[in-house]
């Protein structure tokens, strides 16, 4: 993440979804605060409410007492849906001793879908897959079919379809402008051509960015540290998207996004062993910022107060500290939290 950019927190009010294409959407205001320094300060309150059906990853709180009027029946929609809430578990203690961030207790996997805009591709990009493919209408109906070696034809759909879906089988990939992309693609027109908007995965984003944003061959503990800090900043940006269409782009005006072009072993380990683990401060998701060198961090973020060099990240795990300690150093103040499907 070489770029600059606004520090800020991301905090839910009470979650409330609702289950149409995607798993897990909800529609609550959100809060959105700029924070100074060590996360002292805070400022510049102000609710946002996301556009259609944004998939937001929020810390859920406890359902309130039973009580009259439109309060009681939020209180009863949000029990209804707590088989299919969103919650994260932040570790009992906030802070361990000196700048160790304790880690969350262990639990099963949220499967999320992260919206990318693949900004990098040219406007008319030339899109395929590694083995069979379908391309689809807004409804499901398969338009078109090939494969490895055909490349769909979008001119003329695309004249008339608002929108349309190219899908690959289990095991393979999809292709566009010679890059490799997990997940399934969502073409829209636009003005200069067609944008493509990759869906995929949360965990196997974060994977791509891992290596995208820090070498795959550096200590593990400090791949362990951009993953979190990737994660965070991903989830912040899907409960605040950039977009109606798509919660970031793939440059680095977001995060360095390549598909599966940067994924390796390492950076798979690195997403894994921290899976669903986030950075919080006060019930919140913090939009966690980074840059490659301490000089960047103080030149761009200085004045915020909270920022990861990710040289320096590399220098303290070869020092021997773990993903945890380095965060706690660069993010002193916040707390790590997992997010956890299931009931409250």
């Amino acid at each position: 993440m070489r770029r600059q950019r606004q520090l800020a927190l991301t905090a839910a009010g009470r979650l409330i979804q609702s289950v149409q294409q995607h798993p897990l959407l909800i529609s609550a205001p959100l809060a959105v605060a700029a924070l100074g320094a060590g996360f002292a300060a805070q400022a510049l309150l102000r609710p946002v409410t996301p556009p259609g059906d944004l998939l937001d990853a929020l810390i859920a709180v406890p359902t309130p007492p039973a009580r009259s009027g439109p309060q009681a029946a939020r209180a009863e929609l949000e029990a209804a849906l707590a088989a299919r809430s969103i919650r994260a578990e932040r570790a009992a203690t906030p802070r361990a001793a000196g700048r160790t961030l304790a880690e969350p207790a262990a639990g099963p996997a949220l499967a999320l879908e992260i919206r990318v805009a693949l900004l990098k591709l040219a406007a008319n990009p030339r899109l395929g897959a590694s083995g069979s493919w379908s391309l689809s209408d807004r409804s499901g109906r398969v338009l078109q079919s090939g494969g490895a070696e055909q490349a769909p034809a979008l001119a003329s759909l695309l004249t008339t379809e608002p929108e349309l879906w190219l899908q690959t089988g289990p095991g393979e990939h999809l292709r566009a402008d010679g890059r490799r992309y997990d997940g399934r693609f969502r073409l829209l027109r636009n003005r200069a051509g067609v944008l493509v908007v990759n869906h995929l995965s949360l965990e196997s984003y974060i994977s791509s960015v891992v290596g995208g944003e820090m070498p795959s061959s550096w200590n593990l503990e400090a791949l362990r540290a951009q993953a979190v800090a990737a994660r965070s900043y991903a989830m912040a940006h899907m409960a605040r998207p950039a977009d109606g269409q798509w919660h970031l782009g793939d440059t680095t005006r977001w995060q360095n996004y390549e598909g599966l072009s940067s994924v390796s072993g390492p950076t798979r380990q690195a997403t894994g062993s921290t899976a669903g683990v986030i950075l919080s401060y006060q019930g919140g998701i913090v939009e966690s910022l980074y840059a490659a060198t301490q000089q960047i961090v103080d030149e761009a973020h200085g004045h915020l107060g909270a920022s990861m060099s990710q040289n320096g990240a590399q220098d303290l795990a070869l020092q021997g500290l773990r993903y945890n300690q380095i965060l706690g150093h660069y993010y002193q103040g916040a707390s790590l939290a997992r997010l956890q499907a299931g009931a409250r």
